[in-house]
């Protein structure tokens, strides 16, 4: 979905299950980028989490949506449904097989 609304292309999508994708040329491993999603920034901050989910919808026209899952309340449900999804996101985007849901080992 964000891929189709980002008209602009403002964001660069890496796809940490894809064959040539290598976590030590970023600096982490890929039980690191398996934990938790990441994103960086244009400046090359890097950040983690619902952050990450933030920065993207307020990239393809929803940052009001953003800033308001920053609010006091929200802000809380908004880490605990990222937890909750963080640790199912395999199942949840398809990427379980019958014999499991795990990304392949990668190249160091």
């Amino acid at each position: 979905m964000l891929q189709r609304k980002d008209t602009e292309s403002r964001i660069q999508f890496t796809d940490i299950a894809g064959p040539g994708f290598r976590a030590a040329d970023y600096g982490r491993t890929q039980d690191d980028f398996m934990a938790k999603i990441h994103g960086r920034l244009g400046d090359g901050t890097w950040i983690e989490g619902p952050e990450v989910f933030r920065q993207l919808y307020a990239a393809i026209g929803f940052k009001r949506l953003a800033n308001l899952s920053r609010a006091p309340g929200i802000d809380q449900a908004v880490g605990l449904a990222y937890k909750l999804f963080a640790k199912n996101r395999l199942k949840l985007t398809g990427r379980c097989t019958p014999e499991g849901c795990a990304v392949p080992n990668q190249a160091s």
